[in-house]
């Protein structure tokens, strides 16, 4: 039984199962780094313990450090939330280890879906579409100039164990195959200790359409609809949706089967996501990569299921079934998501850490916040630039893209330079308001989304 959970995370994401587990009567314990003392995830909880330095490999990376308070407080359960140590299968080892519940699936789940090429050849196995590419990591150049040639020019190379836009370099003609391969395999092992590399077609034109999973240890697996997340700058997400109203009902009820198929098919438990490239031109979808953790924007299918995600992994982690079966999940309207970064647009988004003088947030019906800030908080330089999301739920997509824009523009962030400017652009963009976009969007349209023209 789960009475107890460390929550091995910082900023909204722990105020978010903080807060969870206080709906459940479960009790928290916080980790902080030293600059972290203050955040608003240590206040909330009823326990919070200094696990190391600012930087990250000291304190939320510490696997030692982390595991001894989690033994001396004698809690039940870790939940990683994202980031971090999420999808580290050697944390979630040496929880299970020693009698400590990993909020999330199984360790050996979670390494063979983090290793990028087993996971396709996985999906492959049982019937779900992959991108065309290598069957397995490229042991040289000249295996990789003849795949390559196989499957034609333009390429991406990607890090078995990439994540978060690292890891991937596009190719577009032979003559930088090689120096590229170089580049990735470099980037791959300093940021994941493990430098190899797969190859893939690149799909010039696609949108980004994932879809939310839960699964308990009773083989029982549902879905939760989809989301679109295609509008992004250099591989980092910016404004999710869900449903997404530019595919078909068919097109989303094969990839939602296929995603429920895929779970079922390597014995999952949790909440996951099955992430699809959906190929523009030819109208298909291909699997891209399983991600075996609560998503940054799994509030949006919340919003349009009442589906509580944090809680439902909780809940599956204490050994429970499903609260819901599949015809029970109907979704209603339309909820739109807008990361808050603390950086300034107008200076290639550069960081903006500091102290927020003054922080009012939106509000209204059908509006959500999640955030780890506050009033004369401070803002410290060592982590991820996102200080919160802003969530709307409307009875269509042109209401919650209305709630949206009122939601960033009545908000007010002093004392730091945040993404709101851009991101009121962005929200009022004719494209964006037609659902006119794909993948380039934004770095196509840059100059105009970062300007004080509206492009209306």
């Amino acid at each position: 039984m789960i009475n107890k959970i460390l929550v091995a995370n910082r900023g909204e994401i722990a105020v978010r199962i903080i807060r969870a587990c206080k709906e459940l009567n479960i009790e928290t314990v916080a980790i902080y780094s030293e600059v972290d003392k203050n955040s608003l995830h240590t206040i909330l909880a009823d326990h919070a313990y200094c696990v190391g330095s600012k930087y990250s490999k000291d304190s939320y990376l510490h696997f030692s450090n982390i595991l001894s308070i989690a033994i001396i407080q004698s809690v039940d359960a870790v939940h990683p939330g994202y980031g971090f140590l999420s999808e580290n299968d050697e944390f979630a080892k040496m929880c299970e280890k020693n009698n400590i519940v990993f909020i999330g699936p199984k360790s050996n789940i979670i390494k063979k879906m983090g290793v990028k090429d087993e996971a396709r050849k996985t999906m492959k196995e049982n019937g779900i579409p992959v991108v065309p590419g290598s069957d397995s990591t490229v042991k040289s150049k000249e295996e990789a100039k003849k795949i390559a040639k196989k499957i034609g020019y333009p390429i991406v190379l990607k890090a078995t164990a990439g994540g978060g836009g690292k890891g991937i370099r596009i190719v577009h003609k032979e003559n930088d195959l090689y120096g590229s391969l170089d580049a990735v395999q470099s980037e791959a092992e300093q940021s994941f200790g493990n430098k190899e590399v797969y190859i893939e077609k690149y799909i010039e034109n696609f949108r980004h359409i994932e879809i939310q999973v839960l699964a308990d240890q009773y083989k029982n697996v549902i879905h939760l609809g989809e989301r679109d997340c295609t509008l992004q700058r250099r591989m980092q997400k910016l404004v999710e949706e869900s449903p997404s109203t530019n595919l078909s009902q068919e097109e989303k009820d094969q990839m939602a089967n296929s995603a429920v198929k895929a779970t079922k098919a390597i014995g999952y438990e949790g909440a996951g996501t099955i992430e699809y490239i959906y190929d523009l031109k030819d109208n298909k979808y291909y699997f891209m990569e399983m991600n075996t953790r609560i998503q940054v924007e799994h509030t949006v299918s919340e919003m349009v299921t009442g589906v509580d995600l944090v809680k439902e992994q909780i809940r599956i982690a204490n050994n429970e079934k499903l609260t819901k079966n599949q015809e029970d999940i109907i979704v209603k309207g339309c909820a739109i998501e807008c990361r808050i970064n603390a950086e300034n647009p107008n200076d290639n988004f550069s960081p903006s850490p500091g102290k927020v003088k003054q922080f009012i947030q939106p509000n209204g019906f059908g509006v959500r916040v999640e955030t780890g800030i506050y009033s004369n908080y401070i803002i410290p330089p060592f982590y991820d630039s996102m200080i919160a999301k802003f969530i709307v739920h409307g009875d269509d997509r042109e209401e919650a893209i209305n709630k949206m824009k009122v939601a960033l523009e009545t908000t007010i962030i002093d004392g730091v330079k945040t993404t709101i400017p851009f991101l009121i652009n962005l929200i009022n963009n004719q494209e964006f308001k037609k659902n006119h976009f794909d993948n380039h969007f934004v770095s196509y349209n840059i100059d105009r989304l970062i300007g004080s023209d509206l492009g209306v």
